[in-house]
């Protein structure tokens, strides 16, 4: 019978972790779990379970740890699977993965269809489901960690509210195949699912080859909202000041230092080249619908 590793990125280390744990190893014999304690951890030990022959890598955890441990396989042809044990699954969701429930979700590990998905590029970082150039980037940038823990989501709204009332440098896009974009900030998408329920990118599908991208023109505290208001509703695409577009690759600069994220973790500035990984992304989902 072979072995599963599942790597866990407790929210913290504690009682209510080791116990996450337990009920993760109590699974299934096949399970072997080790756990993270620092960024980065969870690439290191998808690249050594490799190393070692597993040939089916779970990420327990949200988003940012589906991001390590698939920069840790990728191109491996590995088989992939998610527990969504994580505060952001978004990725998870567009699968259509099974959320706080640990023993739905492993079923769909062990019912074993393989959906061979895109594997988005920045550079030479890979992401699974958004990129952001700009203003979300900036604000996990300047978000910190004893802010996160001590006012939750909350503290991203307030920093929101600081990145918005700055004037932002231009992002120009050249995409490969259509015509040059400017805008203040910028999102990449591989799925439809921004933010947890939000539908943000309403063509994308995470194996047509395309990256979906969402440029927007302004940047004021009111445009913001505005923005958001729309998202909300769906109607943000329709907005005479953004621009919504597919690509198989592009080039994205700017004249000041513009960070980027993905996956929501800090990446990268700009400039930065977007494109795919030339190996499919094999991961464990129920069928699409």
């Amino acid at each position: 019978m072979k072995k599963v590793l599942v790597i866990l990125n407790p929210a913290a280390k504690s009682d209510r972790a080791r116990a996450l744990k337990e009920k993760i190893k109590a699974l299934s014999p096949r399970i072997i779990v080790r756990m993270t304690s620092a960024a980065g951890d969870a690439r290191a030990m998808a690249r050594k379970a490799l190393e070692e022959g597993f040939e089916t890598i779970v990420a327990a955890g949200g988003d940012g740890t589906v991001n390590e441990a698939a920069n840790g396989v990728a191109g491996s042809g590995v088989r992939f699977g998610i527990l969504p044990v994580g505060t952001m699954n978004v990725f998870a969701s567009e699968l259509g993965i099974p959320q706080n429930n640990l023993t739905a979700a492993w079923k769909v590990i062990q019912g074993g269809f393989i959906r061979e998905l895109d594997l988005p590029m920045a550079n030479t970082s890979h992401f699974v489901q958004l990129a952001g150039i700009g203003l979300d980037a900036e604000v996990v940038r300047l978000t910190t960690p004893e802010s996160k823990k001590s006012l939750g989501p909350v503290s991203y709204l307030l920093t929101l509210a600081q990145v918005a009332a700055v004037c932002p440098p231009t992002v120009v896009l050249d995409p490969a195949d259509s015509r040059r974009r400017e805008g203040s900030f910028v999102l990449v998408g591989n799925g439809r699912l921004y933010g947890g329920p939000f539908v943000l990118f309403k063509n994308a599908r995470p194996d047509d080859g395309l990256l979906d991208v969402l440029v927007f023109k302004n940047q004021s505290h009111w445009d913001v909202v505005r923005y958001f208001q729309a998202i909300a509703f769906g109607s943000h695409a329709d907005l005479p000041d953004v621009e919504y577009f597919q690509t198989k690759s592009m080039n994205v600069h700017s004249s000041a230092s513009v960070p980027v994220e993905l996956d929501g973790e800090l990446s990268d500035v700009l400039p930065c080249t977007f494109g795919f990984s030339p190996q499919k992304f094999p991961v464990i989902a129920p069928p699409s619908a």
